[in-house]
């Protein structure tokens, strides 16, 4: 697996994952167009935040950090439970003492996962917040050794 920062021509890659995951889930809502998913993915290339995961030189999955927010983790449903996520979030973490993200209520598999890589829930909301409106969970994680 090769992890390297996303260019402008991994969009539709990014935006093909992002899209295959709210095809393919049950509660969550298209509160978006495609067009507008993939010219999010773009902003978020074009901002610097996006690492891909290739396997067999294909984008598998990826992430999106600003800073020491992880806005976005996503893996392809041929790539999941391969080590893909784990290897995102480990990179994602190089260098930052600390990270937090959202997660929606309704996604126990993001929150087993991000629990087993040290993360620990702060917050809980109504969902008011959020595009989706769906209730969502605070998580943060702390570098242990500083």
């Amino acid at each position: 697996m090769l992890l390297r920062p996303a260019n402008s021509m991994d969009a539709g890659a990014v935006g093909a994952i992002l899209f295959e995951f709210i095809d393919t889930t049950a509660w969550m809502p298209r509160v978006h167009t495609r067009a507008e998913d993939l010219a999010h993915a773009a902003r978020m290339i074009e901002l610097g935040w996006v690492t891909v995961a290739l396997q067999n030189e294909q984008i598998v999955g990826f992430t999106a950090r600003d800073g020491a927010e992880l806005n976005a983790l996503y893996i392809s449903q041929s790539a999941r439970d391969h080590g893909v996520g784990a290897a995102l979030l480990e990179h994602a973490k190089t260098g930052e003492n600390a990270l937090y993200l959202w997660t929606f209520q309704a996604n126990s598999g993001a929150q087993r996962f991000y629990q087993r890589h040290g993360f620990s829930e702060v917050s809980r909301t109504d969902g008011a917040g959020n595009d989706e409106k769906l209730p969502d969970i605070q998580l943060v994680w702390h570098r242990k050794d500083i």
